[in-house]
């Protein structure tokens, strides 16, 4: 009788009397030692994983995450260093120069980063050096105008990428489509709003006269506008964030080549940067109006 299964039309496995009386079985060749010890090493092995195969996991995507922040933190000692190099009586301000610089070539490498069709780990590790310059740039600036705000605003970010993770790892937030919908919207205003500012600020409109332009010269009940804006761009960063974990916990789903983890990591850095600026500078708003 035919067996179904092609595996077993091997001459092994058929019945020697079907050939007739005279046929003989031929018994297998002797299997080297050497070859069934290597065949059974390999099924005591452990399956392989997911970094095994290339794949993007959540492990390998927070320790590129931790590298890009390394890269930062040092850059951002240079920043500092560098922005208060010249400050002395004579010259009681800190240079602007590693702000501008930082900020300018990090813009670049991250328009360059986000439109690249692969990923590219060398310009995710110039973004995060340049982004470095630029941190530690502003911070000074600000260190020296209000000295103690780089702590304020250091515990400020912190907390919020904290409890936002908590919220996240513990399933009580997750993106949908319709917050994505208006945190999109929400986007598109913000950059309007201080785009207009900006223009107002360098043609030294009266309305905008203030430090922070609008958002310090125009107040509501009292409260400044760049304080209302700032705590409605901190939720925003947040579920910024969510959004990042989101995308990541995606493509480990998807079994994404382990490449993209880099990609998680520069955008959780965009976000963490970005929540880092708007604390700063609201604070300062409000240390400003005191």
């Amino acid at each position: 009788m035919a067996l179904n299964n092609p595996a077993f039309n091997n001459p092994a496995f058929q019945d020697p009397r079907a050939g007739g009386a005279n046929t003989r079985y031929s018994p297998p060749p002797a299997v080297d030692p050497a070859a069934a010890a290597s065949i059974e090493g390999a099924y005591a092995a452990p399956s392989a994983s997911a970094v095994d195969t290339g794949r993007m996991t959540v492990e390998d995507t927070v320790m590129k995450t931790l590298a890009l922040f390394g890269i930062l933190v040092v850059t951002a000692v240079v920043g500092w260093v560098w922005s208060m190099a010249g400050v002395s009586a004579a010259n009681p301000n800190p240079s602007a120069a590693p702000m501008i610089v930082g900020g300018l070539v990090g813009f670049v490498l991250a328009m360059v980063a986000t439109f690249k069709k692969k990923p590219s780990v060398p310009v995710f590790v110039a973004y995060a050096a340049f982004e470095g310059l630029f941190v530690g740039g502003i911070s000074a600036f600000f260190e020296f105008i209000f000295p103690g705000i780089v702590l304020q605003a250091t515990l400020g970010t912190l907390s919020v990428v904290g409890v936002t993770l908590a919220l996240f790892a513990s399933g009580k937030i997750r993106a949908s489509a319709r917050a994505t919908k208006i945190f999109m919207i929400a986007m598109v205003g913000y950059l309007v709003f201080s785009l207009v500012n900006l223009g107002l600020m360098l043609f030294n409109v009266p309305i905008a006269g203030g430090a922070f332009g609008l958002r310090s010269s125009i107040e509501i009940f009292g409260i400044p506008l760049g304080v209302i804006i700032g705590v409605f761009v901190v939720i925003m960063a947040a579920y910024s964030l969510v959004l990042d974990f989101d995308q990541i916990q995606r493509g480990v789903r998807n079994g994404a080549a382990r490449v993209y983890g880099w990609v998680g990591a520069f955008g959780i850095m965009v976000t963490v940067v970005w929540l880092y600026v708007e604390i700063l500078r609201m604070i300062a708003i409000l240390r400003g109006n005191n």
